[in-house]
């Protein structure tokens, strides 16, 4: 290898702009198939309505979990700054209540697309995806809330985080059937009422 090229190595190949186009109309159909039909929506439907064959859309994301994973990165990094705040606050607040926080807004989370809870309870299974790796660091974040809210005391001793991702997952199912935000809060507590020892 000659000098110049030890010196300046070569640079990541971008991505042709065609090629950025169609990942974005991809990202766009997709997100509202989702929000018509749910996560099963027919992704040839999706390729086709952003104007490309179904080839197109597996070289983007090759498999529906990839596609969620992108659509959901913002969303995704916005839980973890939450779960971060909520972990470093100083002085924090009290751990009943950083506990619920952050199950409401996992819960409004995963019923942002119907079948999504589904999709990323599925996705503990599928060690190598980025919706695993996010579902694991969502996990991490709720485990530590609940010893948190174990150790003051704030909720009843049984109660394990499995139990806590359960709840979740049946609020989002609930918030995605009934759409009526009142109904789903009103819901959301009763069930934190259960939590209380």
């Amino acid at each position: 290898m000659s000098d110049t090229a030890r010196a300046h190595p070569p640079r990541p190949r971008r991505q042709r702009a065609d090629a950025q186009r169609n990942r974005l109309r991809l990202l766009a159909e997709a997100d509202k198939a989702f929000q018509e039909q749910g996560t099963e929506a027919s992704l040839e439907k999706i390729a086709r309505s952003a104007g490309v064959a179904i080839g197109t859309l597996y070289a983007h994301f090759p498999n529906r979990r990839a596609l969620l994973s992108a659509l959901l990165r913002d969303r995704h990094d916005a839980l973890f700054a939450l779960g971060d705040d909520l972990l470093a606050a100083t002085p924090p607040p009290p751990a009943f209540d950083q506990l619920t926080r952050w199950m409401r807004a996992v819960a409004e989370h995963g019923a942002g697309y119907s079948g999504l809870a589904e999709e990323l309870l599925g996705s503990h299974e599928d060690k190598g995806s980025e919706l695993h790796a996010a579902c694991a660091r969502l996990s991490a974040a709720g485990s530590t809330l609940t010893a948190r809210a174990h150790a003051a005391g704030a909720i009843r001793p049984g109660i394990t985080p499995d139990d806590v991702f359960a709840l979740i997952s049946a609020a989002s199912w609930l918030r995605t059937r009934t759409r009526d935000d009142a109904q789903a809060e009103r819901l959301l507590t009763v069930l934190f009422a259960g939590l209380r020892p």
